[in-house]
């Protein structure tokens, strides 16, 4: 399996949307992933809520990945999501995110922190929209 980097990811998930999301989501993250984005913890079955719900307020995103870091089953990055949603309204945030791999490349857990550098305060918890 080639390397895995959010870039393609976040493409996948939220730009491919023809895509079905369970096959995404188990290329590309283990069955025991955890994820905390801003201190909250939750499981694989939430984050997939999370995208689901994302997929149905995102019409598009870019992502620009600003550092990205790997070591052994360690991975890191900067990236910046610019969102375009379904009402046209905008939102670009900053992540920074500390992961780890399985023994087969996917994601296992994912610790992120954003940081909204653009949009309505109502978008502010778009990471972590349910």
């Amino acid at each position: 399996m080639p390397a895995i980097s959010i870039h393609t990811v976040l493409d996948q998930l939220l730009n491919q949307q023809q895509l079905d999301l369970s096959d995404v989501i188990d290329r590309h993250f283990s069955p025991h992933y955890r994820q905390r984005t801003n201190g909250v913890w939750d499981d694989r079955t939430a984050f997939t809520q999370h995208i689901r719900k994302l997929r149905e307020v995102v019409a598009s995103v870019r992502i620009e990945v600003l550092d990205e870091l790997r070591d052994g089953n360690r991975y890191a990055d900067r990236h910046c999501v610019y969102v375009t949603k379904r009402d046209g309204s905008t939102v670009v945030q900053e992540v920074y995110l500390f992961g780890e791999l399985d023994h087969e490349g996917r994601f296992l857990r994912i610790e992120e922190t954003t940081l909204m550098l653009e949009g309505a305060e109502a978008d502010r918890n778009i990471g972590s929209v349910k």
